[in-house]
């Protein structure tokens, strides 16, 4: 039977490569070569064929593996390639050890089989053919998380919640039974715990069960949210991601001076409900922002300190090469913004274009203009020698600004010069 499909498979080609559409060229070349070459050349081309299967050239496509052949032009449903993508096969998974690979790509690759697969690939490659970082960005970008945000129709249902919803039609789609809802005091705790990572009291507990109108669980929440134990507790969530230690780590373990105002001004932005596109900006430049926040009552600008994280990095006290610990700072700094705002890994470009994600070596350097340089948090701003950056004068003035060097507010005054016996000056060793 394989040897059957395989030969009717050869004959199809054969027809297919001596009347190839114009359109179907483009449709090759925009839809099917750059994923071919991205994902399946690695494991499958001149060089390394496992499963004794080639997908580099028409011909090695259509006579197929250990499995048979890898298409069935005309009918994508029968063919493997199709199966091994969108799971549904027994045993192949394909890419392997990575993610499933788009809706939007499998059914290109469907379309294209049930066009009846044509190839202008006629000639096998003698080499490995390297991808070009054109064609890997182009599949990558089709990443479900790189598209632009849609509205889809909610189901139909008895939850009120459109987000319950969704969840009670995926799960009748795959068969599931869903758990029966919570008693009262369950989703209590559970309210409570995750809006402040402390359980309830027996009497919030009493209060709620006690309480029979609709609006009863709407009410925990906004308490909840009110609750300065909520800023403390998502302050902590967002501590992880931008990797906030009160010391620096490495050789002698240096405490960070004041690192504390960073974590304060997170549970204040969090309990101030600061809008999430603010709260981006000052972790950024908040000392650059033309209308910074600012905290009257504690005379601090608060959007000065929010870009306190640049400065917990992790660092000893003699480096042996001062170069090269300056771009290993930067390039730390690059790494946590980058996971913490974009949830990808672009350090690893540093040295090589991302193996999996959108992420070139061009991309990487774009950041480092505005953070480079990192520097002792030693400086304090001009004319103000008592005042550390985020700190305001009376009725919230900010006080003159001296020339930027690095953003960062977690700072101590300089030890003071002395004079040595041949009378220059020299600042104290730490």
């Amino acid at each position: 039977m394989r040897r059957a499909l395989a030969i009717l498979a050869l004959g199809t080609s054969s027809l297919a490569a001596a009347d190839l559409k114009p359109a179907d060229v483009e449709f090759f070349e925009s839809k099917i070569r750059p994923v071919l070459v991205a994902e399946c050349y690695e494991c499958h081309d001149a060089k390394k064929q496992k499963g004794d299967l080639r997908l580099d050239y028409r011909d090695g496509l259509l006579k197929g593996g250990e499995e048979g052949a890898a298409i069935v032009p005309g009918d994508a449903k029968k063919s493997i390639l199709i199966q091994s993508m969108d799971h549904s096969h027994e045993t192949l998974v394909m890419p392997k050890k990575r993610p499933k690979l788009d809706k939007q790509i499998i059914a290109d690759f469907s379309e294209w089989i049930n066009r009846g697969a044509p190839d202008p690939r006629t000639k096998a490659p003698e080499d490995s053919i390297t991808p070009a970082w054109s064609d890997l960005l182009q599949v990558r970008k089709n990443w479900w998380s790189f598209q632009p945000i849609t509205s889809p129709a909610v189901p139909a249902g008895k939850a009120v919640s459109p987000i319950d919803r969704f969840l009670d039609a995926k799960i009748a789609a795959v068969g599931i039974t869903p758990s029966a809802p919570a008693d009262k005091a369950t989703l209590l705790r559970r309210a409570t715990y995750v809006l402040t990572g402390l359980p309830p009291s027996p009497a919030e507990i009493a209060t709620f069960e006690a309480d029979a109108s609709p609006e009863a669980f709407a009410k925990v929440v906004d308490r909840l949210l009110a609750s300065p134990r909520y800023g403390e507790h998502f302050a902590r969530h967002w501590m992880d991601l931008v990797r906030y230690a009160d010391t620096h780590g490495s050789e002698g373990d240096p405490a960070i001076p004041q690192a504390w105002r960073y974590r304060d001004y997170l549970i204040r932005a969090f309990n101030a409900d600061v809008p999430y596109d603010q709260f981006v900006r000052e972790q950024l430049a908040g000392d650059l922002l033309k209308s910074p926040r600012i905290n009257t009552s504690e005379k601090l600008n608060e959007s000065a300190l929010g870009t306190g994280h640049f400065r917990m990095i992790e660092h000893g006290y003699q480096p042996v090469d001062t170069v090269d610990e300056q771009v290993r700072n930067v390039d730390n700094q690059i790494d946590v913004v980058s996971k913490t705002f974009l949830g990808l890994t672009v350090s690893c470009a540093r040295c090589h274009d991302h193996k999996f994600r959108p992420s070139g070596t061009g991309d990487r350097g774009l950041p480092r203009p505005a953070r480079s340089a990192p520097r002792s948090p030693d400086r304090t701003q001009a004319g103000h020698p008592r005042r550390t950056l985020g700190q305001v004068g009376p009725a919230g003035q900010r006080p003159p600004r001296g020339p930027r060097k690095y953003p960062c507010q977690l700072q101590r005054t300089r030890p003071p010069a002395r004079r040595t016996g041949e009378g220059r000056t020299r600042n104290h060793r730490r």
